[in-house]
């Protein structure tokens, strides 16, 4: 084949993220892209030139990949897309889309055959998942239908109950899947210092109750990780945490989102639509920055844990729910009800088993493992190979403040990721350690805010939203960071 062709394929394949091998006429492997070497853990050497059956010692006999390549690609020149499932000894299990087509040099001089793998393993997972809590419900709805069959009275309350899981169905359904669309963001809580052994004991102190749980914990520490490992160990655990950030929305929108609405109940509000209450029935509800959560709403809040009982918008039917309320802030609580910003009465019921995160300069000797931990997976999902972190790159991340704790890490850390060319990791972040004795004697908690916030945005030269802006490294929506920015007068210069 031409230098010249194979050059341009080779800066093609190069480019694109999922794993490619190019084939000659005779199924033998002409070359294939980074992302193929990594996804299935082969060597260039191991690959070129050989077979497509004989690689990884005949772990690529695949029958269905026989049928694409052999039967049913030679019969036209169309794209074709087949699901495998197979186990690989040296990575597991894998389930594969496979695509494959002919292409051609000009004036059809060259054939060759390209193949496409996507892998949908950790998809798929979440879709049987998904189709497991679809079957269990809808194995209620079944057991309520035919409860409904034995009499009269049992049918018009069992219907009651029919629509009411059908609702809860379908909202759960439609909020599991947008959880899918994302990158489902759920990882291990990485530490072993005393510090972070101490969490794991409160987790285990209270994962098993029902009490409400308090999160308290500066920005980036990880407070809805500790939230899903206090889920994930409870008995709710077969149903999913449903999350509501209450600083993320206006405040005329929290109300609707919390509780629910009625047809017509607001202009725009064209049909019901279930809350968050609603969808947790049964499960556990995180309200992440409940401090944010608008005094006049605090009273409804505080109805549904004393008594489990709310209305929806535009509606005077009370609805009983059983939700267990794991919450969260980066605020001073007891602060806040001494402002009269935050109800002493809601604070109490919130307040029954706090879990206080430490910020990462209290942890520091869990640094190398985070490390390790976010440059490994940073490192695959970027598809490159860092094996090796220098002294002086660890000291340097061991020496600095981390004012945005271990998700400011993680942004650091992928940003050196993205820079190394080589095995070795290298940062590109200054990372400067605090000024000694320069904070300000009887400072307010909102002067504290102001300085922090004005803090960042210097550090990032006064970008407020996207990569690497100040609203990532302090976790907040834009609009809720420049409206915080007007309440406390920042301006930049």
């Amino acid at each position: 084949m031409p230098k010249a062709f194979l050059d341009i394929f080779n800066s093609i394949l190069g480019s694109i993220r999922e794993p490619l091998l190019v084939l000659d006429p005779d199924l033998k492997v002409v070359t294939a892209n980074a992302s193929f070497y990594q996804t299935f853990d082969v060597q260039p050497s191991e690959t070129e030139g050989v077979l497509i059956y004989d690689l990884g010692d005949r772990q690529w006999d695949i029958p269905k990949l026989r049928e694409l390549l052999e039967q049913v690609l030679p019969r036209n020149t169309n794209f074709h897309d087949f699901e495998v499932e197979h186990v690989f000894r040296n990575i597991g299990r894998k389930i594969m889309h496979l695509n494959a087509r002919r292409i051609h040099s000009k004036a059809n001089q060259t054939q060759l055959i390209l193949l496409a793998i996507e892998d949908v393993t950790d998809r798929e997972h979440y879709k049987r998942q998904l189709e497991q809590i679809v079957a269990r419900r809808t194995a209620d709805l079944n057991a309520a239908k035919q409860a409904a069959e034995q009499s009269r009275q049992a049918a018009e309350d069992a219907l009651v109950e029919i629509n009411k899981l059908k609702d809860q169905l379908e909202a759960e359904r439609s909020y599991l899947q947008e959880e899918i669309k994302l990158e489902y963001n759920y990882e291990n809580i990485v530490g072993q210092s005393d510090a972070i052994n101490y969490v794991f004991y409160k987790i285990e102190q209270i994962a098993g109750t029902d009490t409400n749980v308090l999160i308290l914990g500066e920005t980036g520490t990880g407070k809805e990780l500790v939230a899903r490992a206090i889920h994930g160990l409870s008995p709710r655990k077969d149903r999913a945490l449903v999350k509501m950030n209450c600083a993320a929305l206006p405040a005329n929108l929290i109300e609707s989102e919390l509780f629910g609405h009625e047809k017509g109940a607001f202009t725009g509000a064209n049909a019901r639509r279930l809350g968050r209450f609603e969808i947790a029935d049964g499960a556990t509800l995180f309200l992440d920055e409940i401090g944010e959560l608008p005094l006049e709403l605090q009273p409804k809040l505080l109805q549904v844990i004393d008594n489990g009982e709310f209305e929806r918008l535009g509606s005077s039917d009370t609805i009983q729910v059983d939700v267990r309320i794991i919450a969260a802030t980066n605020r001073n609580l007891e602060e806040e009800v001494r402002r009269g910003a935050f109800r002493k009465d809601l604070w109490y019921r919130l307040n029954v088993f706090p879990i206080t995160l430490p910020p990462l300069r209290d942890r520091l000797e869990d640094i190398p493992l985070l490390v390790n931990y976010y440059v490994d997976r940073i490192a695959k999902r970027l598809g490159k190979s860092i094996i090796t972190v220098p002294a002086g790159v660890m000291d340097a991340l061991r020496q600095y403040h981390w004012p945005g704790n271990v998700r400011e890490l993680e942004n650091v850390l992928e940003r050196a990721v993205i820079n190394s060319s080589g095995p070795k990791l290298r940062l590109v972040d200054e990372l400067k350690k605090p000024p000694r004795n320069t904070a300000k004697p009887e400072q307010t908690l909102e002067s504290v805010e102001r300085d922090y916030i004005q803090q960042v945005l210097e550090q990032v030269e006064w970008k407020v939203s996207g990569k690497n802006s100040a609203a990532e490294i302090l976790g907040l929506d834009r609009s809720t960071l420049r409206a915080r920015m007007r309440k406390l007068n920042i301006r930049k210069p």
